[in-house]
């Protein structure tokens, strides 16, 4: 039997609310497959499957707030009967039997197949607006309905959404960011690092990358930027990974985190995966592509949880430098500022130059300062030969 629990991801996600299901008892699954769509206080995400099976039973309705770690679902793997796994399941809940509140739903239709209408103190709610609602996370209680008799339609539904949710989730995603962030500077002893970074070569080379293409496929800094970190960290692993359990622990892969900024307040900091072995113009497509998805609310939890190391950069902004705090469990996070031109001695000779400041925020548990400066020497040295950047490097 396989159990599909509501995974963690992030320090900062304790809970979060089912608002739909995309499977049905009885359908097979792959590994990878958006089985669950659950909204947390930054996103409703798509939660992934890590196993191949067949869904027996889905545990938990739409709409129901439960912690990280409720057994939300099983499957049955390959050679199992339903049987077998109904036994399993059964002998799983016996302990919690007087607390149990959700029936085994092997033989039950999907929420979605409710009936078609539900009262609503005098008033009805059409499926529509009913399963909108659910998949919004928005309680029915208090709206006031439009349609025929007071019922609450489908377009009720969405005004409320758009005049009471969007200023409550940012909120509550400022208030959850501020407890993880409170509690990095509590446990993890910090240390900061800047450079100053010449980039005349890198953007000597984009000026030439660009000098055909239309504005949309332009190659942007950023992504260099990105490569120039994950390939030093190629060279400095421990700046790549996790503090766990007293120990740090090496990522299995480079999976760089990008800080983003949501319209509606916040930020959250999906990953970008495997980013050596990816060309500049591949992590070019899945950056904006990322970012697009991140500001619809519409991530994968792989990229919410996957990444080794985040990177944030407020140069649009305006801001030259930025000393960033760590998002536990990962050990470090690199920092961008605006690039600038400033005074450089090139061959003897003071050149206005394209200048940006690259910060490291490390934690001393993992590494300390002098590796650190070690690290950031490498970003320097690697964004002077942006054509070696292009190259995917596994």
């Amino acid at each position: 039997m396989i159990e599909f629990c509501l995974p963690s991801l992030g320090s900062d996600m304790d809970k979060g609310t089912l608002l739909q299901w995309r499977v049905k008892p009885g359908d097979t699954v792959r590994k990878g497959d958006i089985i669950a769509v659950v909204d947390t206080t930054k996103a409703a995400i798509d939660i992934e499957c890590w196993h191949d099976g067949t869904v027996e039973a889905l545990l938990i309705e739409p709409g129901a707030e439960v912690p990280v770690g409720t057994l939300m679902a099983v499957l049955r793997e390959a050679g199992e009967t339903a049987e077998h796994v109904r036994a399993q399941l059964e002998a799983l809940r016996a302990p919690a039997a007087a607390t149990a509140a959700a029936p085994l739903a092997t033989q039950q239709p999907l929420p979605d197949a409710a009936p078609l209408s539900v009262e609503h103190g005098r008033a009805t709610a059409s499926p529509a607006a009913r399963k909108r609602a659910a998949e919004l996370g928005l309680g029915l209680e208090g709206l006031s309905g439009t349609g025929a008799g007071g019922a609450i339609t489908l377009a009720d539904v969405e005004s409320a959404a758009s005049k009471a949710r969007a200023p409550n989730r940012a909120e509550a995603m400022r208030q959850t960011i501020a407890a993880a962030m409170s509690r990095s500077k509590r446990e993890i002893p910090h240390y900061y690092l800047a450079e100053d970074v010449p980039l005349a070569a890198a953007t000597a080379y984009l000026a030439e990358r660009n000098a055909n293409r239309s504005v949309t496929e332009r190659l942007l800094l950023a992504p260099l930027l990105l490569q120039a970190v994950a390939r030093a960290l190629q060279r400095h692993r421990e700046f790549n990974g996790y503090f766990r359990e007293g120990a740090f622990v090496a990522g299995a892969g480079i999976h760089v985190g990008v800080a983003i900024a949501l319209r509606a307040g916040g930020l959250v900091a999906p990953a970008l995966h495997d980013v050596p072995s990816k060309d500049l113009d591949t992590l070019n497509r899945e950056l904006l592509d990322l970012v697009q998805r991140a500001r619809a609310g519409s991530l994968r939890a792989s990229e919410l949880a996957d990444a080794t190391i985040t990177v944030t950069s407020l140069g649009e902004q305006g801001v030259r430098s930025v000393f960033p705090i760590i998002y536990p469990p990962q050990v470090a996070i690199v920092g961008f500022g605006r690039v600038i031109e400033a005074p450089w001695v090139v061959d003897g000779v003071v050149r206005p130059v394209p200048v940006l400041t690259a910060s490291l925020g490390a934690d001393h548990r993992a590494s300390d300062g002098h590796r650190g400066g070690l690290f950031l020497a490498a970003v320097r040295e690697l964004l002077q030969r942006p054509e070696e950047l292009q190259r995917a490097k596994p």
